[in-house]
């Protein structure tokens, strides 16, 4: 039966519930921790900065010349022209050059696909069922792989690590301050959403097809994810009677706890932030109405290759996009990309339109990913300033990922995010000169000091 093929797990998704009665005997509430692993990110010894005579691209719409940033103790402190500091700040003279947030990538597998590109260190699809809430990106993430320093070098401040896209459902992602770091904990961003990875189309049905088990079809998938959500709904059900009974003084026992469904639950709930692996247009209509089916939001399109043809929709309905600027063609549900995808997306009113990368390449380059959407755009009609588009890698970015209160913009008290660039930032020969995490200098393209090499590399030139 397809029920049975589609089971999450091999004790399936059974909810022992007959233990939601009263007991005689008193009972210890049940907590259960919504992080165990948590974050032990620390700010990196830093000094207070004014770069000043720069053109700074805020991420809020505007572009600022011969303008100043100030930033110190982790946050932006002022951005404007004529800022005064203390003595003791250190002054970068930036005429000529640019400044803007820090730059977030919403999609990469750094760390869960490291470098090299090995078998073994092929750690993003736990391809054993094609719904596995239960398992979670971080504990795959290698820190010491390579590709996070190139990112660094090219302004990568904050990304998200996805699990992979096999899966319907295919566990939860985390987001990451891109600093030099033993363990993955100590790269956490403090307090951001965790998410889950979801994956619509061709790449669930194709791999589970080949092996002649359900999901086989598109059809197929949708079942998976109903399937699934409605066992979370029984399961939040359950434990919201426990904490009603428990706080009236009547003793339950707790309902047994499901791995897989506490993830489900937490997303539910709006703690853990959908991310959709989804191309065409009527399936990200469907993962919509989805959602609204299991009172979720469907959060952010990935890849979302047909976005332009519902780009009202997607608005409506407050879901971000995450596109590439040109990737098209290399798979079916891929075929009608289009050049102005992004362009067109970002046209709708409230829209949130974003660029990201899905490669250990394209993220050492965003930067110049979005000034071919900029450059498309504009031969076709459009009029996209670099204030504007700088908010596809920057404050969109940081509202998929729950963040925008947090970084994502130059404006005080947000965490001091930086990158000083050469000139441009969306010119061809643009570069990263200094990058900035929580105003800790963690990239200078001239300064050895600052240019970290993992572990993993060191003694192997």
């Amino acid at each position: 039966m397809l029920k049975t093929r589609l089971s999450l797990a091999a004790a399936g998704l059974s909810l022992a519930l007959a233990g939601c009665q009263p007991n005689s005997t008193p009972q210890p509430k049940v907590e259960i921790d919504p992080n165990p692993y948590p974050s032990t990110y620390q700010v990196l010894p830093s000094v207070s900065v004014l770069i000043k005579n720069a053109t700074v691209l805020t991420g809020l719409g505007e572009k600022l010349e011969n303008a100043d940033v100030l930033f110190g103790d982790g946050k932006i402190i002022a951005v404007g022209q004529g800022l005064k500091a203390e003595s003791d700040v250190q002054v970068i003279d930036a005429k000529g050059k640019w400044v803007t947030p820090g730059i977030i990538d919403v999609h990469s597998h750094l760390g869960v696909y490291p470098s090299p590109g090995v078998k073994v260190h092929a750690d993003g699809n736990e391809m054993t069922s094609p719904l596995t809430p239960e398992v979670w990106a971080e504990h795959s993430v290698w820190p010491n792989d390579p590709g996070f320093q190139t990112a660094r070098a090219g302004g990568i401040t904050t990304l998200q690590i996805l699990p992979g896209s096999a899966n319907l459902i295919g566990g939860r992602g985390v987001t990451l301050k891109n600093i030099p770091a033993t363990t993955v904990q100590g790269m956490k961003f403090p307090e951001a959403p965790y998410g889950l990875k979801m994956a619509c189309g061709e790449n669930p049905k194709r791999l589970y097809g080949s092996k002649s088990i359900a999901p086989q079809t598109r059809m197929g998938n949708m079942a998976g994810y109903r399937m699934a959500w409605s066992m979370a709904t029984e399961y939040k059900r359950a434990w919201d009677k426990y904490e009603a009974d428990y706080e009236a003084g009547l003793n339950p026992e707790a309902p047994e706890r499901n791995l897989q469904l506490d993830t489900l639950k937490g997303a539910i709930e709006g703690d853990i932030i959908i991310h959709n692996h989804c191309y065409k247009a009527e399936e990200m209509a469907m993962m919509i109405d989805l959602g609204k089916e299991f009172n979720y939001h469907s959060g952010t399109f990935h890849h979302a290759v047909e976005a332009y043809k519902i780009a009202d929709l997607l608005a409506e309905n407050g879901n971000c996009a995450a596109m590439w600027p040109d990737w098209w063609g290399f798979k079916m549900e891929a075929l009608d990309g289009i050049d102005e995808n992004v362009a067109l997306v970002d046209a709708v009113k409230n829209s949130c339109a974003i660029v990201h990368s899905d490669s250990p390449d394209t993220i050492q380059r965003l930067n110049q990913e979005t000034a071919k959407i900029m450059a498309n755009a504009n031969r076709n009609g459009f009029n996209i300033s670099p204030e504007h588009a700088i908010k596809w890698i920057t404050t969109h970015a940081a509202k998929s990922l729950g963040i925008a209160d947090k970084t994502g913009s130059l404006e005080a008290n947000k965490a001091a995010d930086v990158v000083l660039w050469n000139g441009n930032p969306f010119s061809v020969y643009a570069q990263a000169e200094q990058v900035f995490i929580d105003g800790a200098k963690v990239y200078d393209r001239v300064d050895a000091d600052y240019q970290a090499k993992s572990d993993f590399l060191l003694g192997r030139d």
